[in-house]
């Protein structure tokens, strides 16, 4: 993994990182905490720029996460309540519940957002509702932008740093995105188990 991810990165350039967070913020193969580390390893040696480095990790994920944010308005909140009516045991949510949400989430969206994409396992995710609760595109461009360039600015700098030891940041990122992912799972089995429908209002 390592290898195909430096030799892509050498021969695309910019283009490529950009594509790799683009990919990994649509549909996860790679993780950004291999992506980004390595790109800074990369500018360490002399062949890449880190500021143009983070730029372009932060254009490939405003675009991957964009998508996401699309489709969340798609969906849409009556959608959502449509389906929290019919599967709301494994949605773990009731059309009220949905409300309450989506009150809070317009109250703390741009919050929400920037925090979210510094939270591995929530990154991607958090675009979702923000698109569902149609908050607006502005916005969501400025904070997701401004989370990623957080994110990208941490991971290529630490990179950078490491240089030839740049693999130990995914070493330590992996087990606590393992950590976050097993945690959520525990509480959605819980939610799913103590589940109670409630009378949409």
């Amino acid at each position: 993994m390592f290898d195909w991810i430096t030799g892509f990165v050498e021969k695309s350039g910019y283009l490529g990182i950009a594509l790799l967070m683009l990919a990994e913020n649509v549909f996860p193969p790679i993780p950004s905490e291999l992506i980004m580390p390595l790109a800074g390893f990369t500018a360490a040696r002399g062949d890449l720029n880190i500021i143009l480095v983070v730029i372009s990790g932060t254009l490939g994920s405003a675009l991957g996460t964009a998508l996401w944010y699309w489709l969340g308005r798609q969906l849409g909140m009556d959608r959502l309540k449509n389906l929290a009516e019919r599967h709301g045991r494994w949605l773990t949510l009731s059309p009220t519940d949905l409300d309450r949400a989506q009150h809070l989430f317009r109250r703390h969206s741009g919050q929400a957002v920037f925090f979210g994409r510094l939270i591995p396992a929530v990154r991607t995710l958090i675009s979702v509702p923000a698109g569902i609760v149609r908050m607006s595109v502005g916005w969501f461009l400025f904070y997701t932008t401004l989370g990623s360039v957080l994110w990208n600015i941490l991971l290529a700098g630490a990179g950078y740093m490491l240089q030839t030891q740049y693999h130990a940041v995914s070493e330590w990122l992996n087990p606590a995105t393992n950590i976050i992912l097993g945690l959520i799972l525990i509480v959605y089995f819980y939610r799913v188990v103590t589940f109670q429908a409630k009378p949409r209002k």
